[in-house]
């Protein structure tokens, strides 16, 4: 069986397919866009003074431009059928060793940039060992590894916010704005294109999906599986240690206790997004639309004064749900053959 039939699920019966207009239009294919338009109109209702102004579409997108760095980073490895829980421990991690090496290893900006950036490759590399040499399950692997270096963060930082050298001139990395945006949401979109052009328009991104489809296949015919999953994690441990730089310059500090919160709003979005544009197959389009869906629900509860937990019962019902959706639409095809 070739790369390309594992690199999506079976197309469904020619005799229950939409006109392909009405099928890239479908709520099946765009539902979250549409559940975007429907969360704006009904704030834009609901607090019309304050919701649909350019300020709070500003807010948005800025606020959760590290939360789209952080879903994508966990998208390879969902694609290549590994996941990786410690996405929220490496970016709290990243904050406090970039911080750590601005401070007392007295480092410039570059290479302590570099550096946290090695660090994350690390992170990643120990994660490869435990879920593909070590073949212990993704869940429980990166569940215990974010334990592990979430302790790690403990131990560099002190248990205390560093501060220092990260209110000075680190802050330019995120906290620099054009015209109101700040240059994470500049990131996110240069990473949502780099990563969809990997995943779809090259052969190691077919070989990524196909793992994740039918890894057994995949290796009867040849699939390196265990080096794309290790690739995969590679990548999800310095995007992610990224993101956490990213995090730590725009607060302009480095706070052992963030990074944990950004886990379950990641695994949401590229739920939700697996359920855009390709039918069950996670790919970042969909994932940076599902990101702005949720920051717009998230942000919109806030502004119509709801309590402070409200944001994360939402984005916990959004994965629960995204994640029945994404089973759903993977075993529908088979049904219809």
């Amino acid at each position: 069986m070739s790369v390309d039939a594992q690199a999506a699920p079976p197309p469904a019966s020619s005799s229950h397919r939409l006109p392909g207009w009405a099928e890239s239009l479908s709520f099946r294919n765009i539902g979250a866009i549409y559940v975007w338009i429907l969360l704006i109109v009904v704030f834009t209702v609901w607090k019309p003074s304050l919701f649909p102004t350019a300020q709070t579409a500003k807010s948005v997108v800025n606020q959760y431009a590290i939360t789209g760095l952080a879903a994508l980073a966990v998208v390879m490895p969902l694609a290549a059928g590994v996941f990786d829980l410690s996405i929220g421990s490496t970016i709290g991690f990243s904050g406090v060793f970039a911080g750590w090496a601005l401070n007392t290893l007295g480092l410039p900006l570059g290479a302590a940039v570099a550096l946290t950036l090695i660090a994350g490759l690390a992170i990643g590399t120990l994660n490869a060992i435990v879920v593909v040499r070590m073949k212990i399950d993704s869940f429980i692997g990166t569940l215990a590894t974010g334990s592990i270096i979430a302790a790690a963060t403990l131990w560099v930082s002190g248990d205390e916010i560093i501060t220092g050298k990260v209110s000075g001139s680190f802050t330019k990395i995120a906290a620099t704005s054009i015209g109101g945006v700040q240059l994470p949401v500049i990131y996110l979109l240069v990473a949502m294109l780099v990563l969809g052009y990997v995943l779809e328009q090259t052969v190691f991104g077919r070989r990524v999906y196909a793992s994740g489809y039918g890894p057994e296949v995949s290796r009867l015919v040849g699939l390196r599986v265990g080096r794309i999953r290790t690739i995969s994690l590679l990548f999800s441990g310095v995007l992610g240690s990224f993101a956490g730089i990213a995090l730590a310059s725009r607060i302009g500090s480095a706070d052992p206790s963030v990074g944990p919160e950004y886990l379950i709003p990641a695994f949401s979005a590229a739920f939700v997004g697996a359920s855009q544009f390709r039918h069950g197959r996670f790919n970042p389009w969909g994932t940076v639309v599902a990101v702005l869906m949720i920051g717009t629900g998230s942000v919109g509860l806030l502004l119509a004064g709801t309590p402070n937990w409200t944001p994360q019962v939402f984005q916990g019902a959004v994965l629960i749900a995204a994640v029945g959706i994404t089973q759903l639409q993977r075993r529908r095809p088979r049904a219809e053959d």
